[in-house]
C-alpha cells in the first residue's frame, strides 16, 4: 500500500559496529544545550509583555487600553498588534541569520556555529536586561533572533551526525526537550518576578536569558566538531581518531568510507544552495524541508494556548493567572516529551507523527466546540465560567499539547536534519529554520486579528490543517529509524512515491 512504506530500516544497508559510549551521551546532553535559548525566549516574551511595569515603560498606550478595555468580547480584547510584533521580530531575524550561519557551518563546522549563537544571544539578553528605550529592546531581540538562527541551524544536525544511527532519534529529540525545559523554566522566572513589587522584575526574566547562552557557550568549548564536518574541512586523520573515540571501538573503518564517499561528493558540489533547489533528486528533500516545519506552526499550539489564561483564572488562579497557566502547560509539554525520548528510536517517527497528528485534530475540534458552545459568535461570556466546563477544556488543551510534544515538537526538528546528504545539509536545514520561523512569526502577527474575525471558527481552520498534514505523513513521509545518516538516500529509493525523483546523475553535472 503506498501510504504505509514502514521501511524495514534496520535489514539492509551497513551495520556499523560500536556502542553508546558515555562520551557520546554527554557530548549530546551539551549540545543539545542550545535548545534552552530557543525555548527560553519563546517563554520568557509572553510573560513579560503581560507585565504591567513593563508596558507602562516601552507600551503606555497599549497599558492604557488594555487597562481601560471593560469589554467582554473574549475573542477582540487582546488584540495588539504592536506586542505581537515586538515578540514576533526575533524570528525575522532567525530567519535571516539562518542563511548566514549555513555557510559558517559548512565552512566552519557546528561547533564554531553553536558557540556564535550562544555569544549572539548572550549579548541580546543584556542589552534586553538594562534596556531603557524601545530601540535598545528592539536591537535587544534581533541579536536574540541572530543567536537563535545560529543555534537551531546547527545543533539538530551536530546531534544527527555525532549520535550513533540506532540512538539517533532519541538523542535529536534532546534538542526539543531543552527547548521544553526553557520554556517551562521561563514560565517559572516570569512567575516568580512578576511578584517583585518595586517593578524590575522584567529586568531579571529577560536578563536570565543570559543563563542558557552562557550553558551553550560554556558546553561548545568542551565539544569536538562532528566527523562528517572534519572531514568535509579536510581533516580525516582527525575524524578518524574522533570516530574511534565516540564509536568506543578501533574498527570505524565501515563507517569512515561512507563519510569520506560523502564528503567527496559534497565537496564536488560548489553551490549547494543551487544544487538543492534545481536538482530533481533532491526535492524530496527540499519538499519535506519546507513543509514539515510549515506544518509543525500550523499545528494551531499558540492558538490553543491563547485561552489558557482565562480557563486556568477560572479555576481559582486569580493572581498572576496567565503566568501559572503557562507554568503548567510548560511541565504537561516537558513530561510528554519523555515520551518522544523514549519511542522515536524504537517504534519509528512515523508511527509518534500519526498518532499526535490524530489526537491533536480530535482534541483541538473539542476546544473548537467547547469554546463555541460557551462563547458563541459574540465572544460575550459571564465573568465567571463554570468550573466543570474549565476543568473538561483545560484537560482537553493538556491533551493536545502533550500531542503536539511527544509527536511535531521534537519530529519537526529531527526529520529534516536526518534527511538529507551532506553536501545540501546544511543548506536543507536552512531551509527548515527559516520556514519555522517565518510561519512562526505570520502565526504571531495574525492569529489573534484571525480570531477576532472567525472566532472560534479558528480552531476548526486549525484543526483542518492537522488533518491534511497527518494525511501527508501517512503517504509522504517515510520512515527513518534505524538508517544511517549517510545512507539515507535508501529510503527515497524504497519509497512508492520519491522514488520517480531518484537517480545516479551527479548533482555538479546538473547545475551549471
Amino acid at each position: 500500500m503506498a501510504g504505509g512504506n514502514f521501511i524495514a530500516a534496520d535489514e539492509g544497508g551497513s551495520e556499523y559496529p560500536g556502542k553508546l559510549t558515555r562520551y557520546v551521551a554527554l557530548t549530546c546532553i551539551m549540545a543539545a544545550m542550545g535548545g534552552l535559548i530557543f525555548g527560553y525566549d519563546i517563554g520568557i516574551s509572553g510573560g513579560v509583555t503581560s507585565m504591567d511595569p513593563f508596558l507602562k515603560l516601552f507600551f503606555p498606550s497599549v497599558y492604557r487600553k488594555e487597562a481601560l478595555d471593560t469589554s467582554t468580547n473574549q475573542y477582540c480584547k487582546f488584540d495588539s498588534q504592536l506586542l505581537t510584533l515586538f515578540t514576533s521580530s526575533l524570528y525575522v531575524a532567525a530567519l535571516i541569520a539562518s542563511f548566514v550561519a549555513s555557510f559558517v557551518s559548512k565552512k566552519h563546522g557546528r561547533k564554531v556555529t553553536m558557540f556564535l549563537g550562544g555569544l549572539f544571544f548572550l549579548f541580546g539578553a543584556v542589552i534586553n536586561a538594562a534596556a531603557v528605550h524601545i530601540s535598545m529592546l528592539i536591537l535587544g531581540r534581533i541579536l536574540l533572533g541572530v543567536g537563535v538562527g545560529f543555534a537551531n541551524q546547527s545543533v539538530p544536525i551536530y546531534l544527527s551526525e555525532i549520535a550513533p544511527y540506532k540512538y539517533r532519534g532519541r538523542f535529536n529529540v534532546l534538542f526539543q526537550l531543552a527547548i521544553t525545559f526553557g520554556i517551562l523554566i521561563a514560565n517559572i522566572v516570569n512567575f516568580l518576578t512578576n511578584k517583585i513589587s518595586a517593578g524590575w522584575g522584567w529586568r531579571v526574566s529577560l536578563g536570565g536569558a543570559a543563563v542558557p547562552a552562557l550553558a551553550i557557550l560554556i558546553s561548545s568549548f568542551f565539544l569536538d566538531d562532528t566527523p562528517s564536518s572534519l572531514i568535509q574541512r579536510g581533516k580525516s586523520e582527525e575524524a578518524e581518531q574522533l570516530l574511534k573515540k565516540i564509536r568506543g571501538v578501533d574498527n570505524v573503518d565501515a563507517e569512515l568510507k561512507d563519510l569520506v564517499e560523502a564528503s567527496e561528493a559534497s565537496n564536488k558540489v560548489e553551490h549547494p544552495w543551487k544544487v538543492l533547489l534545481r536538482v530533481r533528486k533532491y526535492k524530496p528533500q527540499l519538499i519535506l524541508s519546507t513543509l514539515i516545519p510549515t506544518f509543525q506552526q500550523l499545528t494551531g499550539i499558540n492558538v490553543v494556548m491563547f485561552y489558557a489564561p482565562v480557563l486556568f483564572e477560572t479555576l481559582g488562579f486569580k493572581a498572576n493567572a496567565s503566568l501559572m497557566s503557562a507554568v503548567i502547560t510548560g511541565a504537561v509539554n516537558v513530561g510528554a516529551t519523555f515520551i518522544s525520548v523514549h519511542c522515536t528510536d524504537r517504534y519509528g517517527r512515523k508511527v509518534l507523527l500519526l498518532t499526535g497528528g490524530v489526537l491533536m485534530c480530535v482534541f483541538q475540534a473539542l476546544v473548537a466546540g467547547l469554546i463555541g458552545w460557551k462563547f458563541g459568535t459574540t465572544g460575550m461570556v459571564a465573568t465567571v465560567l463554570p468550573q466543570s466546563y474549565a476543568i473538561v477544556v483545560v484537560l482537553c488543551i493538556c491533551v493536545f499539547v502533550a500531542a503536539f510534544a511527544f509527536s511535531w515538537g521534537p519530529l519537526g526538528w529531527l526529520i529534516p536534519s536526518e534527511i538529507s546528504p551532506l553536501e545540501v545539509r546544511s543548506a536543507a536545514q536552512s531551509v527548515t529554520v527559516s520556514m519555522n520561523m517565518l510561519f512562526t512569526f505570520a502565526v504571531a502577527q495574525v492569529f489573534l486579528k484571525m480570531l477576532c474575525w472567525m472566532k472560534f471558527g479558528l480552531f476548526i481552520f486549525f484543526a483542518a490543517f492537522v488533518f491534511i498534514m497527518t494525511l501527508f505523513v501517512y503517504f509522504y513521509v517515510p520512515e527513518t529509524k534505524n538508517i544511517p545518516i549517510e545512507e539515507m538516500s535508501r529510503v527515497w529509493r524504497e519509497h512508492w512515491y520519491w522514488k520517480n525523483y531518484m537517480d545516479e546523475q551527479s548533482p555538479a553535472k546538473e547545475v551549471v
